[in-house]
């Protein structure tokens, strides 16, 4: 196969996003290997060309255009540091409506597993706008904070403390509950890794935590459902088989635990739909109804 139009090829474009997934989603560093996957690729469309060109809608774009600018005038942000699990401290980035400093609910904005770079500032801004406290962790922090190197960025996540991780999440859930300028009601959205900890965090914050939504997070063990509190909202991606296998159970053992739980699955499209950053993955469609579901739950559980 030479070059390829992608476009009018969705078969082609799909298997490569299938590729592109199970490499950056390899449970350890070690089975990421950029050479395998870009030979495997290059096979798959025809060319090493072929293969750059695809990946480079596959991928995220770290140049792309937020959706909110970080000079928006309407928004007040600035990096951030704060206690965290076992005398550690996090860094971050919070953002909030511009004008006085008022009482309002804080969200946790968690990132993917590349870590806090613009696109997730991005969503910390788009929350603020919506009239919350948002405060995006970088819970590389401790491992010397997120790289620009995506792959390494990767890799450094991989080798996190999953248990620590998390006890630094549930510690920004009540940090957050108790600072002068929250209302006390805290949630927290994720996104991939991100989503994943939203259910993890859910579990360990118990009701410290009003309101959780997880964009395709892979699910913990669902006999652990018993301990979520928050109401949740789940995002799926029709598209996403890796995730997906494990979401019927994780909903399931949440209804059957008297969980306020929402799903909704998004036909047709892929994980990281709500990437903008992510040309041929992110979906305008999928993103925008996800989105408005996630602002107007937020609404509903914390108040605005």
């Amino acid at each position: 196969m030479t070059d390829a139009d992608f476009s009018s090829n969705p078969d082609l474009r799909q298997r490569a996003i299938a590729l592109y997934d199970a490499f950056t989603h390899a449970a350890q560093s070690g089975q990421r290997d950029r050479r395998a996957f870009m030979r495997e690729l290059s096979l798959l469309v025809g060319s090493a060309t072929a293969a750059q060109a695809l990946l480079a809608g596959i991928g995220a774009n770290s140049a792309a255009a937020a959706i909110l600018p970080a000079d928006d005038k309407r928004i007040k942000a600035q990096s951030i540091d704060w206690p965290a699990a076992n005398g550690r401290k996090l860094t971050g980035y919070t953002a909030r409506p511009a004008g006085p400093v008022v009482k309002r609910p804080a969200v946790m904005v968690i990132h993917e597993n590349r870590g806090l770079n613009d696109h997730i500032r991005d969503i910390t801004r788009r929350i603020a706008l919506a009239g919350y406290l948002a405060v995006a962790p970088d819970f590389l922090s401790v491992a010397g904070g997120t790289p620009t190197d995506e792959d390494k960025a990767r890799d450094m996540i991989g080798k996190l403390d999953l248990a620590a991780t998390v006890a630094d999440a549930v510690a920004t859930v009540h940090w957050l509950g108790h600072i002068a300028q929250s209302t006390g009601k805290v949630g927290a959205v994720g996104f991939c890794w991100g989503g994943a900890m939203v259910n993890r965090v859910a579990i360990g914050a118990g009701d410290m935590l009003r309101a959780g939504v997880a964009y395709y997070g892979p699910t913990p063990d669902p006999t652990r459902a018993a301990s979520v509190k928050a109401a949740m909202l789940l995002h799926y991606a029709g598209l996403d088989d890796r995730v997906n296998a494990g979401a019927p159970a994780w909903i399931s053992a949440l209804k059957a635990a008297k969980v306020d739980v929402q799903a909704f699955t998004y036909p047709g499209v892929n994980h990281a739909f709500n990437n903008d950053t992510s040309a041929d993955r992110y979906n305008k469609g999928a993103a925008d109804l996800s989105w408005e579901r996630t602002l107007g739950f937020f609404e509903a559980k914390l108040g605005g």
